[in-house]
Parts: structure tokens; C-alpha cells; sequence
């Protein structure tokens, strides 16, 4: 079981990349409330989970049989998160939270009913930042390896959900250490964060496109 909880907790810690997911979330939920930040975070995982264990156990078969190929997959993931990159680069996604802001704080007024703010749980964190197609990819990979077996596909799932946990963890932390660096350097970071995701986008790409024609 060791065997094989161990390489699968690696792969899955390395494809989910909680690391690189907290700053990023920090950003997206930078200025909104402890209790929005707490709430997207739980959302976040548990959404990424339900994917995650979905493609555990029919997304092999499930993309076969809509033709989709894990290329495709990811060539499309690449795209949506290189959206995500130019709103962070070019502060629109603030921009946009400031406006709606002030319009709902108008409208909380007249109306006297609570602020919303901007769930960002299920798009971008759950998919394709959590559940992409590096994640989705290998915990398919994962599960076929195991197949067969229900004490090897226990431990996949067991390192699954030990990386989820771990995200979790990291996800409820990003605020208080967002405020600790102060708006300016939050916002240094967030573009800094916008040209790291670009260009991971277009390496999603990339990969989808040379495996596609060149396998």
C-alpha cells in the first residue's frame, strides 16, 4: 500500500501544485472578506474533489466515448487559464470587483440587502487551477494503473485526499498572509502571478498541440 500511495502523493502534490495555487488564490480573492475568502476556499476543494473522483473512476471512458482526448483537454484548460492570466496582468479582474463593489454597495443601500462578492470557487480554482489537466490527467493514469485492484485504487485515493487536504490548509491561510504583505506588494505579486499563469497556459497549450500531431 506504501508502494503505492507514496509515487501517487507525489504525482498528484506535483500536478495539483498547492504551492502555486495559494498565492494565486490569494489574488483572485484579494479585498473580499474573511468569511467570502473561508467559504471559496471549502467550495474550492470540494468542488476539485467531486471532479477529481469523477475522472477517477469513468473519465477514461467517459472522454473516449465523447471523443474527446486528454490533449484536447488540455490544449482547451491552457486557453481558459491564459484569460485568467491577462485579467491578472492588466488588474481588470480588480477593476471589475471595485465597480461591482460600488454598484452593490449603492443597491445595499436602497434595497438594504447583503453585498455579494465574486465566487471564484468553481472558475478558476476547482477547474482548471485545482482539477486541470495535469490533475485530471493523472489521477486517470492513476486509477487505470490500479485497476483491478481495490487496496491499490484505495491508496491512490487516499493520496488524493492528502493533497486536498494540504491545499485546503494552504487555501484558508492566503488571506492573512495577502494583508500581511500590504496592497502594494499584493499587487506586484498578482501581476507577477499573471505571467507565470500566461505562460503556463501556453505550455498547457503547447503540449496539447505537439502530443495531438506528434504523440
Amino acid at each position: 500500500m506504501l508502494d503505492i500511495f507514496v509515487p501517487a502523493f507525489v504525482t498528484l502534490l506535483v500536478a495539483i501544485d498547492p504551492p502555486g495555487c495559494v498565492p494565486i488564490f490569494a489574488s483572485l480573492t484579494a479585498g473580499t472578506s474573511r468569511a467570502h475568502q473561508r467559504a471559496m476556499a471549502i467550495r474550492s476543494v470540494l468542488i476539485a474533489a467531486a471532479l477529481l473522483l469523477a475522472f477517477a473512476f469513468v473519465g477514461d471512458p467517459l472522454l473516449g466515448a465523447l471523443g474527446i482526448s486528454m490533449d484536447a483537454f488540455r490544449t482547451a484548460g491552457g486557453i481558459l487559464l491564459f484569460l485568467i492570466a491577462l485579467d491578472m496582468v492588466f488588474e481588470k479582474r480588480t477593476e471589475r470587483r471595485e465597480n461591482r463593489a460600488e454598484k452593490l454597495a449603492k443597491e445595499a443601500e436602497d434595497k438594504h440587502h447583503p453585498l455579494e462578492e465574486e465566487d471564484i470557487s468553481v472558475f478558476p480554482m476547482a477547474m482548471p487551477m485545482l482539477a486541470g489537466p495535469g490533475s485530471i490527467a493523472s489521477i486517470v493514469l492513476l486509477m487505470t494503473r490500479a485497476e483491478g485492484s481495490w487496496e491499490a485504487q484505495a491508496a491512490v485515493l487516499a493520496a488524493l485526499a492528502s493533497v486536498l487536504a494540504i491545499t485546503f490548509v494552504g487555501l484558508l491561510a492566503a488571506g492573512p498572509l495577502l494583508q500581511m504583505m500590504g496592497k502594494t506588494v499584493s499587487a506586484v505579486i498578482s501581476r507577477l502571478l499573471g505571467v507565470i499563469l500566461a505562460a503556463l497556459a501556453a505550455q498547457f497549450v503547447f503540449d496539447g498541440i505537439h502530443n495531438a500531431f506528434l504523440g
